[in-house]
């Protein structure tokens, strides 16, 4: 049987500043906060990844920009895990988590596409565990070669391999 959790990798504060905002956050926002519902009214559990960077950067540690977006609204029962690399599950209890609840497949959304969704997506398929990617909530930014939505596009299709892509709006828990 399929018991699954919600992940939501990296949507922290640090990731909207207006200097340099993640690539289409209203809508990320939107879609991320109806999937947070749905998830609530089945009971599914929500795991909040948050990245601890060093001293000096955005999502540094304990300050206002490692916080999780408040408009997601994070309650006492969902779970936050803490990491300090693109892998939510290296050197963290996340694997401990998910397995004390038997979950067997995960939700993956979140902050940034082509590195810690893209490294938590091939490594959750590599140990074994279901994989919905959902296409429409997760974000990055432009580069100098691929704007932020070529680098979506892209992931949407390569990821397909290490997990199921649906939109946010094909979502049921």
């Amino acid at each position: 049987m399929q018991k699954t959790a919600l992940l939501i990798i990296d949507v922290q504060n640090g990731m909207f500043y207006d200097e340099n905002p993640v690539y289409n956050g209203t809508n990320l926002i939107s879609n991320l906060k109806m999937l947070i519902q749905k998830a609530r009214t089945a009971h599914v559990p929500i795991f909040f990844i948050q990245h601890n960077a060093p001293v000096g950067k955005p999502l540094e540690y304990g300050t206002e920009g490692w916080e999780i977006y408040p408009e997601l609204t994070p309650t006492d029962s969902d779970i936050f895990i803490q990491k300090a690399t693109p892998d939510s599950f290296l050197n963290t209890d996340l694997d401990e988590e998910l397995k004390k609840r038997n979950i067997n497949h995960l939700i993956l959304t979140g902050i940034q596409t082509e590195v810690c969704v893209d490294t938590t997506c091939r490594r959750a398929f590599s140990m074994g565990y279901g994989v919905t990617l959902v296409k429409d909530t997760h974000s990055t930014w432009d580069t100098k070669d691929l704007t932020a939505q070529q680098i979506i596009n892209h992931h949407n299709q390569v990821l397909r391999w290490f997990a199921d892509t649906k939109n946010s709006s094909e979502i049921e828990f």
